[in-house]
Order: structure tokens, then sequence, then C-alpha cells
């Protein structure tokens, strides 16, 4: 599973260090995408088909299926992890993200999300200041089925 929260560099060319925790999950290689909330999502590959398979049976006349098939397909990426566990993020998801100098790694169960700095610390502190509201919709949406 994959879980913890890790801050590394982003260097100059987009290369970013998967702390070793999450790339010993992640396997050899890994599927990066746009995210949500200005995130990117770093997948194990054979994980990845789990994760978008419930696209996989929506007709292609619905919209936002197809919409959100373009956001997560039409930006997603295979890479490869280096000899010291790197890899490049792509330039036009560096800058979906917002990422520069310094990368925020969040293990979410089955996926990774990678964050800038900056975005991370303005989520996270409205995050805790509303988990409860939140928590409270997901009880909520329970008793809906």
């Amino acid at each position: 599973m994959l879980i913890g929260r890790y801050s590394t560099s982003v260097g100059a060319k987009g290369r970013v260090a998967v702390p070793v925790k999450l790339r010993e999950e992640l396997g050899k290689s890994a599927i990066i995408s746009q995210g949500y909330e200005k995130s990117l999502l770093l997948v194990a590959c054979d994980k990845w088909e789990v994760l978008t398979g419930f696209l996989k049976n929506k007709p292609l006349t619905i919209s936002p299926a197809r919409d959100t098939e373009r956001f997560l397909f039409g930006s997603a990426f295979e890479v490869e992890f280096d000899d010291q566990g790197r890899i490049v993020v792509p330039q036009e998801l560096r800058e979906f993200a917002g990422l520069n100098d310094e990368a925020v790694f969040l293990g979410v169960g089955n996926r990774v999300e990678i964050w800038s700095r900056e975005n991370w610390v303005k989520y996270d502190h409205d995050l805790k200041k509303n988990i409860e509201e939140i928590a409270a919709q997901l009880t909520e949406n329970d008793h809906d089925k």
C-alpha cells in the first residue's frame, strides 16, 4: 500500500527522486499523468488499468466519460526509474502542477500524488480546516445508496 508524505527537490530538467518506500511499491516503471486539484498521478503500470478501469465500460456517447479519458489518458506518460530512483516529469505536467523547486509526494493507497510545495501547503491547510465536513459528506453519500 502506498502511504506517507515525502518532500524532494525538482532538478532543472524536471528530474525528481521518488522516495524509496513509494518506489518499492511502484516497481521499475510507472504511469504519470495529470491528477486532480493541480496534482499529478503516479501509478504502477500494472495498476493503471485497475485505477482507470471504471472508464472502460462507459459509452462513448457520455460526455463526462470522454472528458475524463482525455484528461487522464491524454496527459499520461510511461516513466522509468533511473539507478538513483529518479524520474523525469515531462514539461507539460510540470507546468500543469506548478512544479518548480520542490515536490511533495503523497502515498494515497493505490496511487501516488505529486504536488508542488506551494499547492500542497494551501490544499493541506484547507483540508485540515474542513475535514469534518468532508467526512460527513462521505457518510451522507453512503446513506444515499
